[in-house]
This record gives C-alpha cells, structure tokens and sequence, in this order.
C-alpha cells in the first residue's frame, strides 16, 4: 500500500499542516491500496505564497527558457510514463488503452505548447499602438478524477506558457497519480515557486485557492454545481474564470446512415471511458423509421462488450450507487431497459462494476436524458426528422459535445452546424489537442487548448508612443 502524505510547494516535498486522511481503493477489486494525508486551507496558503513570490521572475523569463522548462516536463513525464498509466488504471479504473492515450497526451502537452512561444503570439502593432498579452498572475487549477494527469497537464502547460505560475488542487481521489506528477515536477527543476501541488478537497484546499485575493486566474473541470460557485466567488476578487463543466452529448444517427456501422460509433461515443468523460455521447438519437434496426444493433453491440476489459469499473463505491439509481429512476419514470440494468455483472461483484446499460422508449424530458450519470448508461430517443433530431440535441442545459453520423458529409455539417455544442463531431472520435475545447450554456466558457488555451492565461496591455 502506498502512502502520500506531503505536498509540493516552493520546488520541494512538505509536510501536510492537514491531518484528516482518505482511503483509496482499486475500483476493480475493492483491494485498499492507498492512503493520502489532506491538506488544508493552510497548506493552500503557503503554496498561493509561494507562487506569488515567483511569479515576478516566471513571468520574465524569455521564451526559450521556458521551452527549455516545458521539455524538462515533457522529459520527466517521459521517464515515468509507465508507472503512469499502471496507477491511472489502478486508482481510476480507467481501461489500459486509454490510460495510455490520455497519459501519453498528458505529456505532450508540454512539447505542442512550445510551438506557441513565438513573438507575435506576445505582442503585436496597431499604428501607434504596442499590444502586449502579459501573464494574468498566479493560476489555480482544480481538475477532477476522470484522467486526472491529463486535466494537470493540460491546464499547466498552457499557464507555464504564458508565464503564470501555477497552484494545483488535483482531484482527492487521485492521490496516487498526483503523487508521481509532483515528482515529475521534482524531476524537471523548475525555479521554486513555479509549480505548487496541494492534494486536498474542495471545501478547504479548493475554496481557499478560488476565494484567494493572490490567485488572479481559475481554470477548473468538473461539476456545473461547483463550477457556479467558483464563478460566484470569484467576482470578489474580479478572477479571470475558464470553466469546463458538465454536459449530456447527443450523438444524432442520420437516416442515411450505414446502421451498423452507426450503432458502433455511437456506443463508442457514449461509453468512452465506460462512461465517466464529460464529452460522452449519452443521448443516441435514432430515426424513428429505422428504431426496430437501431435497437438490434445496439442490443448485439453492447452484449459483445468484455466487462473488465472495454467496461471498467466506476472510480468509487458511492459513484457506483448513484448510477445505480440513475438507473432506477429510469426504470421508475417509464423507460425500457434494452441491455442491462440494476446490480453488477455476473462474475465482478468484487469491483464497482455497472452492467453497460442502454434504455429505449425514452423521451427527452426524463432525468436520465437531463442529466449527467457519468457511468455507462445511455437513452435512445427517436425523432421524425432533421429539425426535430436537432431540437432533442439542444433540449438540454449542457453544451459541451455532440457526435453527428451520416453518409451525406454535407447535410451532417448542416446538422453539425445547427447543434449548440462547444465541439461537434461528424463521423469521428478524436482529440485535437491544439483546438479550443469548451461549453455552451451550463457546460460552462472559456476554452482550452492550443493558442486559446494559452490566450486564458493572458491579459491585454496597450501603450501608445508617437
């Protein structure tokens, strides 16, 4: 069992002023393999200190220094990429291939940001005008369990770019992983100051770095609850805010399509990462003329999927029951179960295992179609034609992804176009790590990635000389 009991604040590992602890458990088994010290308001304190202290420095470096930074993260990353993504898979439960994708990802963030650190992204003429973007200040990152390393390094390598100086508050429920990124960061030897890690929760280590009057920036993933609240308080000190929240994907099924091959995109789409990704597509909606042949794919797609291999556990005990009465409350307000259903499949009972479930006869006013689950649970909702398919998709208050599927390339960019998201998909899952990703509506604003991401971490300056 592995403890992780200190902090990196101001270049070195501290003691936690914290005391209370939390256990964790390998979601696939049960087995306790962890246990982490907390910090609290304090320990968010001295590592706000910290960054405040270091950011005049920071934020002069030039721009090969702090390439020359970046790589030495990107280096580090490297060397410990394997005991990386074991532990992604241990403590998270997420499935091996994409442990390794979304860790790979992770550190390349650090080297696909280096492309940005060009003179005219810093600065630029306008007659007599200089427009500078210099460093907004100290940034606090609060990222979530889902791939914790990947929300860390993303949200850093674009705040480290742009010459802030960061405090990170990764998800409490990622210790373990947080623990080999700190040392990582050990590893790379930036200036103290520069890169501050407190593991601890919301309610003392999160609200002390949004509250803060020395953090003038927020990135933060997660819930559109907490999100409203970071948003709230941050108006006290005037924060610059990028908030990437919830969202309820709809994955629109044209009537033009190759069915089967449809179905298969569609479930990939909507048990990504068995279901705990903001962007997974929950919604499949289906031409109605073509329900009986939707529901025959999707019934032999989700019954040929290997739990333990495709379908992961859920990160905890307590996420696992509340899909489970997600589940339920489908059951309850009058939705079919196609596939799956209550309880845990055969043969994984140790593990926090969801039976892949998929409802049918579902209309887009119930609460399995409104809101998050966060689990492998999807609906199918039919519609009669383009409007209304398109109708259903923006019939939620999420606007973060969509997924379109059709043979004809231009009336699926129609569709895409018409669908409030912060990013359509036609006919493809991928991730462009160097386009900007964010919400509409309560999926939250701001975007991340590439020279937007970069952007968030800058403000404006203007001086005018004859």
């Amino acid at each position: 069992m592995q403890f992780v009991s200190q902090h990196f604040i101001n270049g070195r590992f501290v003691d936690s002023h914290g005391q209370d602890t939390i256990d964790i458990h390998n979601p696939a088994t049960g087995e306790l393999i962890g246990r982490s010290t907390l910090g609290d308001a304090v320990d968010a304190e001295r590592a706000i200190a910290a960054a405040k202290a270091a950011f005049p420095a920071w934020s002069t470096t030039s721009l090969d220094e702090r390439r020359q930074y970046l790589q030495r993260i990107a280096d580090a990353l490297t060397e410990r990429m394997d005991d990386l993504v074991a532990m992604t898979v241990a403590e998270y439960g997420a499935p091996a291939f994409f442990a390794g994708y979304i860790d790979g990802q992770a550190r390349d963030f650090f080297v696909l940001v280096q492309d940005l650190l060009k003179p005219e992204t810093f600065e630029e003429t306008n007659g007599n005008a200089t427009i500078t973007k210099v460093p907004v200040g100290v940034a606090g990152l609060l990222t979530p369990w889902n791939g914790n390393p990947w929300f860390v390094c993303g949200k850093t390598a674009s705040a480290l770019a742009a010459g802030c100086t960061v405090v990170i508050k990764p998800s409490e429920l990622s210790p373990l992983e947080a623990q080999i990124l700190m040392e990582c960061f050990e590893k790379a030897a930036l200036p103290p100051g520069v890169i501050n890690v407190v593991i601890g929760p919301g309610a003392t280590v999160g609200n002390a770095i949004t509250r803060s009057p020395d953090v003038q920036k927020i990135s933060f993933t997660g819930s559109t609850r907490i999100g409203k609240q970071i948003n709230h308080d941050a108006t006290e000190t005037m924060k610059r805010v990028t908030l990437e929240l919830g969202g309820k994907s709809p994955t629109i099924v044209l009537d033009d399509a190759d069915m089967e091959h449809a179905i298969g995109f569609a479930l990939g789409a909507g048990l990504m990462n068995t279901g705990q990704a903001c962007i997974a597509g929950t919604r499949i909606l289906v031409p109605e003329s073509r329900f009986d042949e939707a529901k025959t794919a999707i019934k032999a797609g989700v019954e040929a999927l290997k739990i333990g291999d495709q379908i992961q556990p859920m990160v905890s005990a307590g996420h696992y029951e509340r899909v489970q009465g997600y589940i339920r409350k489908g059951i309850e307000e009058g939705a079919e179960v196609l596939v799956g259903g209550e309880g845990k499949p055969a043969g994984f009972e140790a593990g926090n295992y969801v039976k892949p479930t998929v409802f049918t006869n579902v209309t887009n006013d119930m609460t399995i179609a409104q809101e998050e689950i966060f689990g492998p649970v999807l609906s199918v909702i039919t519609y009669r034609d383009d409007d209304e398919a398109v109708a259903i998709a923006n019939d939620v208050e999420y606007g973060l992804h969509a997924y379109v599927y059709g043979q004809d390339q231009e009336r699926a960019r129609k569709v895409a176009n018409r669908i409030l998201a912060g990013r359509v998909m036609i006919n493809q899952i991928v991730d462009d790590p160097t386009s900007p990703f964010g919400g509409f509506k309560m999926s939250g604003f701001g975007r991340e990635f590439g020279i937007h991401g970069l952007q968030a971490y800058l403000e404006t300056r203007t001086v005018y000389a004859s």
